[in-house]
């Protein structure tokens, strides 16, 4: 890096590069926008190259603005986590466990773990990430997340895992659904039901999970209306405009505007697992698993 170059210049460069948008880029920085364009050419004057092209219209990174780009990028991020590093060692915190999760661990497991974990070990400072399982995989190989509530099964070399929780699914449907008539319901009863489900950037492993335990029962999945969070999917439920199938740790939280009914087969569960690279032996990691299996055990 070029001595001469001050680290705001970077920065306001790296921001300018995220957002293609210097009105969004100065309120990320607090600083006018004229100060901000000042900043840009300050560094592109440095540099003697130019990083950014700008209309009216849009702003976008020239070849050689994406190299410096992708060159920097990380080098702040690492500053930044240095910072924050430093900052919990003045605090008198001796490590830090990030921990991903998803919706179907958000209500049980993660918040009992690390309940226990932060009443054991105070001196550790946990963050808590909400993420997707596929983003998870993805954070985890990063090393972005320490550890990571997935929904399983999860096999792969480089990673450990452990199962917490195997559970059946449940049906749910709008009051007084024809369903609800039924004594036991199984995988075949919901064939040529429209269903509700997430949709297929936020719940793409669940979807996978339902599409292949259904498909082996040979019902294939009649999907009407796809939404991104669960109170939106109770919501459209509720509206009566379709069915959803969801795990038996959320059934309580679902409100009194629908239905729930377990569906009986012994693969129509969902499983959660605890996921973690095995590379990665720090002590808080080793305690994590430890404390979370201990839960489930009993």
């Amino acid at each position: 890096m070029n001595n001469d170059i001050g680290f705001d210049l970077i920065r306001s460069f790296i921001v300018v590069a995220e957002e293609l948008n210097f009105r969004r880029s100065a309120e990320r920085l607090n600083l006018d926008q004229s100060a901000l364009t000042r900043r840009i050419q300050k560094l592109e004057q440095h540099l003697g190259l130019r990083l950014l092209e700008r209309t009216t219209r849009e702003v976008t990174l020239t070849p050689a603005g994406e190299s410096y780009f992708r060159d920097n990028a990380m080098l702040i991020a690492r500053h930044d986590e240095s910072i924050a590093a430093a900052r919990r060692v003045a605090q008198g915190k001796e490590g830090h466990l990030r921990i991903g999760y998803m919706a179907f661990a958000a209500t049980e497991l993660m918040p009992r773990a690390v309940a226990r974990f932060h009443r054991q070990v105070p001196e550790i400072d946990v963050s808590l990430h909400y993420i997707s399982t596929q983003g998870q995989k993805l954070a985890l190989a990063h090393d972005e997340i320490d550890i990571g509530y997935l929904i399983g099964p999860f096999d792969h070399p480089d990673f450990h895992t452990v199962l917490l929780s195997s559970e059946l699914l449940y049906v749910v449907t709008p009051r007084n659904h024809p369903l609800l008539r039924k004594y036991t319901i199984e995988p075949r009863d919901l064939a040529g039901h429209p269903l509700i489900l997430g949709d297929r950037r936020d719940w793409a492993e669940y979807r996978g999970r339902l599409s292949e335990i259904f498909s082996t029962e040979g019902v294939l999945l009649d999907v009407a209306f796809e939404a991104s969070t669960t109170l939106a999917l109770i919501g459209l439920v509720a509206a009566g405009l379709g069915i959803t199938v969801y795990p038996e740790s959320l059934v309580g939280f679902l409100g009194k505007s629908v239905e729930t009914r377990p569906i009986i087969h012994p693969v129509f569960r969902s499983r959660t697992v605890l996921a973690w690279k095995r590379s990665n032996r720090s002590a808080q990691v080793r305690k994590f698993v430890e404390i979370s299996t201990q839960l489930q055990s009993r």
